[in-house]
């Protein structure tokens, strides 16, 4: 049986929970600007916004690797297990952290 962290499942449930409601709220919000500036500028923040994320994401990922194969090679050189639980999780949230806090920023700023 598989489990996973506390802070896995935060990062899941903000984007499996919020991400629909952002995706909605901006929806209605192009729908009722017709074309307007304010339209524009929320198309360009999307934009801006995601291309970010991924650019943060890939390099949490990477330094989230490193630090886990530090971790690793200590754990070679020590000859114990200690800290090698849970790796894969710590870069699954470094991963997806980005995208969260991005998620939640937006879910905050539209039910405004």
């Amino acid at each position: 049986m598989m489990f996973f962290s506390a802070d896995l499942l935060d990062e899941f449930a903000s984007l499996w929970f919020q991400a629909p409601m952002v995706i909605s709220s901006r929806l209605q919000d192009f729908a009722l600007s017709g074309g307007s500036a304010g339209g524009a500028a929320e198309v360009s923040r999307m934009i801006t916004e995601k291309l970010s994320a991924a650019t943060e994401s890939v390099m949490a990922v990477n330094a989230a690797m490193v630090n886990e194969g530090m971790i690793a090679a200590t754990a070679l050189v020590t000859g114990t297990c200690a800290g090698l639980t849970g790796a894969s999780d710590r870069v699954a949230v470094a991963a997806l952290k980005p995208y969260g806090s991005r998620v939640r920023a937006n879910a905050r700023r539209l039910s405004e």
